[in-house]
C-alpha cells in the first residue's frame, strides 16, 4: 500500500511541476539553512567534552567585591596558595591542578630561532585531570623535572624537523636549556585553550623565575589557572558553600575585613566554560549561549516557514484534489487510509528537499565556516548523533509540512464536494492568513533585527573614545630591566614614522585587570577610599602618545623628579571621589605603594570596550620595562613599518618584529556582533525569500481560481489597475498584520541585546518604517506578477465555456 500512495504522491508532483518545485525548493532551502546552524551549534555545544572525566572537571573562579557588594573584577584564575590548601581542605577533590601562563618566551634550536605564544608551567598531574594525546614521551612523568618541557606536535617539527626530538635542547629566552620531554597533538579545536608548549610547574620554585614563598603565600596574583577534578557523586555547590569559610581561614585579612567580605571563589564546570563563563581573564575569547540559542531559534523559524509554504500551497490546491477525495471516499476509502495518502506524499517531497538541501550545503558551508571561523565539514553530517538529528528533522518536517492538509483533505465530505460547496471556504482560508501572518512576522522581526545591530554596529564605530586608535602600531614586551628606553624612543622617532612613543602596563582595547588600594585625605587623616580604581603603569608619554586631554592639572614630566610618588586619575575617578578635576589636583593620595598626591586628571577615555562603563583609572609613573609601546604611525604606513622593524632589529637582534594595530584590535571587540550582523542579515534574506516563495504560489493559485470573475470584470469594463488592486489586496493585508505584530516583540528582543552594551543606540521608528516598507514592496512584487499576468489576460478564453 505504501508503494501505491508513494507512486499516486509521484504522479501529483509531475502533473502540478510548478508547485512541486516551489515546495521541494522552499524546503530544500529551509533544511539547509536549520541543519548549517545545526552543525555550528553542535560544534559549540562540544567545547571541552573530548576530556575523559569533563563531567568531573571544574574550574576555579574569583570575584572581587566592591564596599557594597558588587563585582568589580570577574577572574578566570586565582592565587597560587589555593590549589594545595584546597586539596587539602576538601576530600572530594581527587585532584588539583596549577597552570600558569609563561607570557612571549624566545624559543632556539641552534639557527632556528621564534617567539613563542600560548606556552603554560604546568604541575605534573595535569594529565590526571585533562586529555592530552601524547605523540611520545612518558606523560606520567613528563613534567617531573624542573627543566622539562612538552611541546605540540607543529612546534617540534618547526624547531627540530623530522628528527625525534625527545631529550633535545631548547633555549629559552637565551638563559634557560630546557630539556624535551614529550610532544604531544595539540588539542582539538572545541578546547576552551590551546597550549603551544608546557613547561614543569617545578621551575617556578626558581626566586628567579617566580619563588616558592610566592607560590605558598602570595593571595593578591591571581593569574593561575587551577582545575579540579572532583570525586564520583561529589556535588560542587557544597564547595562553593564551603568558599567562604575556607577563604577567611587562609587569606589574611585586609583592613579589618574578612576575606569572604570582598572576594568569592567559584566553580565552573569544564564543560560550561566556552558558552557560560564571561571572566574578565579568560584564556580564549568564548562563545556565549545566548547566540546560540538565537541561533537555534533562527534555525526553527526558517524551517518553520519553508513547512508553513507546503501547508498553505497544500491546502490551498485542495479544492483541485477535492473530487478525488470524494471519489476515494464513495468507494469506500477510509480516513486513515486518506491521511497516509497526503503525509506520504509530503514525506516524498520532503526527502527529496533534503536531497538538495544537502547539494547546498556544500556550497554554504565555506561561508559558515568564514563568518564563524570554524573548521566544520561535510563529514560531520555521518556523525551518529547528527545522522539522528538529521533523520530526526527530514521526519518531523514531513509531519509538520503534511499533517495539517492531511486532516484538512480527509476531512471533506463526500455528499458536499460533489455538490461543490467547499470552494467559498477554500478562498476564504483564515487558518491560510494566520500562516502567512507568522511568516511574516519571523521575516519582519529578523530585518528588525538586522537593521538594529547594524545601527549599534555604525555607533561603535562612529563613537568618540577619547584617543586616538588609528593607525596606532602596537609592540608587546621587549628588553629587559637594563634596557635604556630613551634610546629606544630616540632611535623609533628617529625613523619619522612615528609622531611618540609611548609605553603602559596595559592597551586600549584590553582590559584593566589590576587594582590597588587607594587611600584619600578625609577631614585631618588619610582614610581607605570606597572605590575600586584600576592600575594603569605609565611612562611619560603614554598620554600625549593617545591624545589624551587633560581636565585639568597636567601630566608626567620629566622635568619633576618626584613624579615616580604621584598619581594621574581620570574624570570618573575624580567624580566618584567626590571631587571636580579642579578640586582633585594637589589632593594627597596613595595609590598601592606610591604615596604622594593627584597631579592631573585627564579626560575619560574607553580604555576597554563600549560593553563596558568608562572605568576608574589611577595612573602611576613606572619608567623602567613596561609590557607594550604604543607607536602613533605618521606618512606612509608600508614604509614606516620597515623602518620601524630595521631600528627594532638594531635594537633587539635576538628578538622577533611582531606588530598589531590598536584599531583592529577594537574592532575584534565586537566580532561576535559583526557576526551576528551577517548572521541575521543572511537569515532576514532566507526569510524574506522563503515568505515570497510561498505569496508567488497562493497568488498564482489564485489567480487561477478567479480566473472566470477577473473574465467578467474586464468585460464590464474594469481596467487593469483595479484588477490588480484587487488581486494585491488581499496579500497586503497579511503582511500589515505581521508588521504590527512582529514591531512590538522584535523592540523588546533588541532592547535585551543591546543592554549588553553600557553606550548604544536608540531604536527609532525609522527602523520599523524601514522593515514594514521592505516586506510591503517586496510582497508587492511578488503578488504583482501573477495580477498583472491575469489581469491582462484575454477574458474570452477564460470565459469561452460559459
Amino acid at each position: 500500500m505504501f508503494s501505491n500512495y508513494l507512486k499516486i504522491a509521484y504522479r501529483n508532483l509531475r502533473r502540478h511541476k510548478t508547485f512541486g518545485i516551489i515546495n521541494i525548493v522552499g524546503l530544500a532551502v529551509g533544511l539547509a539553512g536549520f541543519l548549517l546552524i545545526a552543525l555550528y551549534v553542535k560544534d559549540e555545544l562540544g567545547y571541552d567534552r573530548y576530556n575523559e572525566n569533563a563531567d568531573r572537571v571544574y574550574r576555579m573562579g574569583r570575584t572581587f567585591l566592591t564596599s557594597d557588594g558588587t563585582p568589580s573584577l570577574s577572574l578566570a584564575q586565582v592565587a597560587p596558595p589555593f590549589g594545595p590548601l584546597v586539596k587539602q581542605d576538601f576530600p572530594e577533590a581527587e585532584e588539583v591542578v596549577r597552570t600558569l601562563g609563561s607570557g612571549s618566551l624566545v624559543m632556539r634550536n641552534g639557527e632556528r630561532q621564534f617567539t613563542e605564544e600560548n606556552g603554560f608551567f604546568a604541575e605534573e598531574n595535569l594529565f590526571d585531570v585533562l586529555t592530552f594525546d601524547f605523540v611520545s614521551g612518558n606523560p606520567d612523568e613528563a613534567l617531573d623535572n624542573p627543566n622539562s618541557i612538552l611541546m605540540s606536535r607543529p612546534m617540534a617539527e618547526k624547531y627540530f624537523g623530522k628528527e625525534n626530538p625527545i631529550g633535545k635542547i631548547l633555549r629559552a629566552e637565551n638563559e634557560y636549556d630546557l630539556i624535551v620531554t614529550g610532544v604531544y597533538e595539540p588539542l582539538p579545536a572545541q578546547a576552551h585553550f590551546h597550549p603551544v608548549f608546557l613547561m614543569a610547574f617545578s621551575a617556578l620554585s626558581d626566586p628567579n623565575v617566580y619563588g616558592a614563598e610566592q607560590l605558598r603565600t602570595n593571595y593578591g596574583n591571581n593569574s593561575f589557572t587551577t582545575y579540579i577534578l572532583l570525586a564520583k557523586g561529589a556535588d560542587p555547590q557544597r564547595m562553593e558553600k564551603a568558599f567562604p569559610a575556607f577563604q577567611d581561614k587562609h587569606v589574611p585579612s585586609y583592613q579589618g575585613q574578612m576575606p569572604s567580605t570582598f572576594s568569592l571563589l567559584s566553580l565552573t564546570k569544564l564543560t560550561d566554560i566556552h558558552l557560560r563563563s564571561h571572566t574578565d581573564s579568560e584564556l580564549e575569547p568564548p562563545g556565549n549561549i545566548r547566540y546560540i540559542y538565537i541561533f537555534s531559534l533562527i534555525g526553527l523559524f526558517i524551517l518553520l516557514i519553508a513547512c508553513i509554504n507546503y501547508m498553505n500551497l497544500a491546502t490551498a490546491r485542495s479544492a483541485g484534489r477535492a473530487k478525488e477525495v470524494g471519489m476515494r471516499k464513495v468507494v469506500g476509502a477510509k480516513r486513515g487510509q486518506l491521511i497516509g495518502q497526503f503525509l506520504s506524499e509530503s514525506l516524498l517531497l520532503v526527502v527529496l528537499a533534503l536531497f538538495f538541501a544537502l547539494l547546498l550545503m556544500t556550497f554554504g558551508l565555506p561561508a559558515l565556516n568564514n563568518f564563524s571561523q570554524k573548521e566544520l565539514s561535510f563529514s560531520q553530517l555521518l556523525d551518529p548523533t547528527f545522522l539522528v538529528i538529521l533523520t530526526s528533522i527530514t521526519l518531523l518536517t514531513g509531519l509538520i509540512a503534511g499533517l495539517y492538509p492531511a486532516f484538512f483533505l480527509a476531512s471533506f465530505r463526500p455528499l458536499n464536494v460533489l455538490k461543490g460547496q467547499i470552494a467559498t471556504k477554500l478562498r476564504t482560508g483564515t487558518l491560510r492568513q494566520v500562516l502567512v501572518v507568522t511568516q511574516f512576522s519571523i521575516a519582519i522581526a529578523l530585518i528588525i533585527g538586522t537593521a538594529v545591530v547594524r545601527n549599534q554596529m555604525h555607533y561603535i564605530q562612529d563613537y568618540g573614545l577619547g584617543l586616538a586608535k588609528d593607525q596606532v602600531l602596537l609592540l608587546g614586551d621587549a628588553g629587559n630591566e637594563n634596557t635604556n628606553y630613551e634610546t629606544l624612543k630616540r632611535q623609533f622617532v628617529q625613523t619619522g614614522a612615528v609622531r611618540d612613543v609611548g609605553r603602559s602596563s596595559r592597551i586600549p582595547s584590553g582590559r584593566l585587570l589590576d587594582s590597588q588600594g587607594a587611600r584619600a585625605m578625609q577631614g585631618d587623616s588619610m582614610a581607605p577610599t570606597s572605590i575600586t580604581l584600576k592600575q594603569l603603569r605609565v611612562d611619560y608619554d603614554f598620554v600625549p602618545a593617545y591624545q589624551i586631554g587633560m581636565a585639568a592639572g597636567r601630566n608626567f614630566s620629566r622635568d619633576y623628579a618626584t613624579d615616580t610618588s604621584m598619581v594621574v586619575i581620570n574624570e570618573t575617578a575624580a567624580r566618584q571621589l567626590g571631587w571636580t578635576p579642579d578640586e582633585a589636583v594637589g589632593k594627597p593620595f596613595q595609590y598601592g605603594a606610591v604615596q604622594g598626591q593627584i597631579i592631573g586628571v585627564t579626560k575619560d577615555y574607553h580604555f576597554e570596550s563600549l560593553h563596558e562603563e568608562v572605568a576608574a583609572i589611577a595612573m602611576t609613573l613606572t619608567p623602567g620595562r613596561l609590557n607594550w609601546i604604543s607607536l602613533p604611525m605618521q606618512g606612509d604606513i608600508t614604509v614606516g613599518i620597515q623602518r620601524i622593524e630595521a631600528a627594532w632589529k638594531q635594537l633587539f637582534p635576538g628578538e622577533d618584529f611582531q606588530y598589531q594595530f590598536l584599531d583592529e584590535r577594537f574592532d575584534r571587540l565586537y566580532a561576535a556582533e559583526q557576526r551576528q550582523q551577517s548572521l541575521f542579515s543572511v537569515f532576514a534574506g532566507i526569510a524574506i525569500l522563503l515568505s515570497c516563495l510561498g505569496l508567488f504560489g497562493l497568488s498564482m493559485f489564485m489567480a487561477e481560481q478567479r480566473v472566470k470573475e477577473i473574465g467578467v470584470r474586464k468585460v464590464l469594463g474594469a481596467s487593469v489597475g483595479s484588477i490588480v488592486t484587487l488581486l494585491s489586496k488581499d496579500f497586503l493585508k497579511p503582511v500589515l498584520v505581521a508588521l504590527l505584530i512582529a514591531s512590538p516583540v522584535a523592540w523588546y528582543a533588541m532592547r535585551q541585546w543591546l543592554a549588553d552594551f553600557a553606550y548604544k543606540t536608540d531604536i527609532g521608528w525609522g527602523v520599523f518604517a524601514l522593515a514594514g516598507l521592505l516586506a510591503i514592496g517586496i510582497a508587492l512584487l511578488t503578488v504583482s506578477f501573477q495580477s498583472v499576468k491575469a489581469a491582462v489576460a484575454n477574458p474570452v478564453e477564460s470565459l469561452r465555456s460559459e
